[in-house]
């Protein structure tokens, strides 16, 4: 469902693992959900490659494992379990997504 390093069952990983560190983002090039980009980038080939505006759900919760479009996640928090995402996430925007 997502991968990371030290991932626990929310999708806390080594680098990120507050409270609020439960949104997995998928990477465009190999199409698999990630807790972090520094995990994916220490796991895989490739280096993380940002989802574009045609990628439907970008984001998987880590509480409810709920996939989530980008305008779910950029609520902060999630749409079906109502728990909070990183906000500190926005530091990252453009890792994870294009803009347009």
């Amino acid at each position: 469902m997502f991968y990371g390093l030290g991932v626990d069952q929310e999708s806390r990983c080594q680098h990120y693992h507050s409270r609020v560190d439960i949104a997995a983002l998928k990477c465009k090039a190999c199409q698999k959900y990630y807790a972090c980009y520094e995990c994916h980038d220490a796991m895989e080939s490739h280096l993380f490659v940002a989802t574009d505006s045609s990628e439907v759900y970008p984001v998987l919760c880590g509480n409810c494992k709920t996939y989530l479009s980008r305008t779910d996640y950029e609520t902060y928090f999630c749409p079906n379990c109502t728990h909070a995402f990183n906000p500190k996430c926005i530091l990252h925007k453009n890792i994870y997504f294009k803009n347009h």
